[in-house]
């Protein structure tokens, strides 16, 4: 039974992983690359994690776009993948990821219901923006939050300190929603009320930072809102 949240100011997303399905581009590359879309799919993602990670520890900082370049680059090296010309679609194609079924119809209802949303996020204003309104979702958040203007990654606390700036609350009254288990762990730790859309059934983190809930499906959301 998930537990209900209460005096709750505003919902804050992550976007990749939890809004916008981040398989969905090589998903749509089927055709050029058969068996090899999953584990391309699983490899450009984990390097993309870890590049975030480990340039916020060298403190040598590249936005989310060449972060996510780079770890494609590597995940068709790995692969033993030589087409610039594929490289080029799905790279493009990460730019207008698709969002998750649920997403719109959650959204809506939030915003019926007067609740503030906004995203916070690894990626760039222009990735944001491009996802959000390749998504039709333009209309549905209040603020668009990315780490670009500090450059630096989650889970570092001054990335969720963004969103208390923002949005003008105590971290206590921002419910917090990720799919990734670290994201979770980062944003429970600084005070944020966090639900953990585990949506492919992820092993608990040993890190600091417990969520509130855990969900598979933001269609979860409204309910433990109230709604």
């Amino acid at each position: 039974m998930a537990e209900k949240l209460e005096n709750i100011g505003a919902c804050v997303f992550d976007a990749y992983g939890t809004l916008f399905d981040v398989a969905s581009a090589a998903a749509q590359c089927k055709d050029e690359l058969g068996d090899k879309w999953e584990p391309l799919s699983d490899i450009w993602r984990m390097k993309q994690l870890n590049y975030t990670w480990l340039r916020s520890l060298m403190e040598e900082y590249k936005d989310f776009w060449q972060v996510t370049d780079d770890a494609l680059d590597f995940a068709m090296d790995t692969l033993g993948i030589d087409d610039k010309a594929l490289k080029g679609k799905l790279i493009n194609l990460y730019a207008t990821l698709d969002a998750y079924p649920e997403v719109p119809a959650m959204l809506e209802t939030l915003r019926s219901n007067n609740v503030r949303t906004a995203i916070l996020s690894n990626g760039n204003m222009t990735m944001l923006n491009s996802a959000v309104e390749s998504a039709g979702l333009s209309e549905l958040f209040d603020a668009v939050i990315s780490v670009d203007t500090i450059k630096i990654y989650k889970p570092h606390p001054s990335v969720y300190q963004l969103a208390v700036d923002e949005l003008s609350l105590p971290a206590e009254r921002i419910c917090f929603m990720s799919s990734n288990a670290w994201d979770v762990a980062g944003a429970a730790n600084v005070g944020f009320k966090v639900n953990w859309v585990n949506r492919f059934g992820q092993a608990t983190e040993r890190l600091p930072g417990k969520p509130a809930n855990e969900i598979k499906s933001l269609d979860e959301l409204p309910a433990i809102l109230g709604l």
